[in-house]
């Protein structure tokens, strides 16, 4: 069976959770503690040197970290990941928008004023360009949104995934997507596909944070 070391209020780790719901997968969940440095204990560096969640078990005992490959890796000979060439890479697309114009901004704002104890203060140097480029993506998404009911096309994929994980969560960063109806649109979408879960959904089987 597959295992994943997962954070559950994370919106990296949500990302495969919900993949992997949306798959029909079963899973072992291992859950670990970032704010109080589970992810830093020899046992979990031994096995994914970055220390990041979420790391993801195969089921020969191989390591994946990184969210984008483990949702590449899941939705491999799926519909969630176009065969076509040009199809892909539009996925592909979308998921680098999101690393590079979306998580640093939304997801950032997200985890220091929501999930860090005095990260407001902390992070205070950062607002404004969080609150800039963070309004700037949105803004890019609901005009892609604006002619597409997916981010690739007609049909969910994981770059749907990728950028919903942080942007369903914007208002604990801040954002206000009243401004957004075709991103309001797309999320009430999503959440009403087959398989959908919320950020405080885990599987039946959670184990303690001991890596292999």
């Amino acid at each position: 069976m597959l295992t994943l070391y997962s954070m559950q209020l994370s919106a990296n780790s949500y990302k495969v959770r919900l993949l992997l719901s949306w798959l029909g997968r079963r899973f072992e969940l291992v859950e670990v503690d970032v704010l109080s440095g589970g992810h830093r204990t020899p046992e979990f560096l031994a096995a994914n040197p970055t220390g990041q969640v979420p790391m993801l078990v195969l089921t020969d005992g191989r390591h994946l970290p990184e969210s984008g490959a483990i949702l590449h890796y899941l939705a491999e000979g799926t519909p969630l990941l176009p065969a076509e060439r040009f199809a892909r890479a539009e996925v592909l697309r979308w998921m680098f928008f999101e690393q590079h114009s979306h998580d640093p901004f939304i997801g950032q704002a997200r985890w220091w004023l929501s999930l860090v104890r005095g990260g407001r203060e902390l992070k205070r140097n950062l607002l404004e360009e969080w609150e800039d480029r963070g309004y700037q993506a949105l803004r890019v998404m609901d005009t892609q949104l604006s002619s597409h009911p997916y981010f690739a096309g007609d049909a969910r994929s994981i770059a749907d995934i990728a950028l919903y994980a942080n942007t369903h969560l914007a208002h604990e960063g801040d954002f206000d997507l009243a401004p957004f109806p075709a991103v309001r649109a797309w999320l009430a979408r999503l959440e009403a596909e087959s398989g959908h879960v919320p950020i405080t959904w885990t599987p039946q089987k959670v184990a303690a944070a001991q890596p292999a």
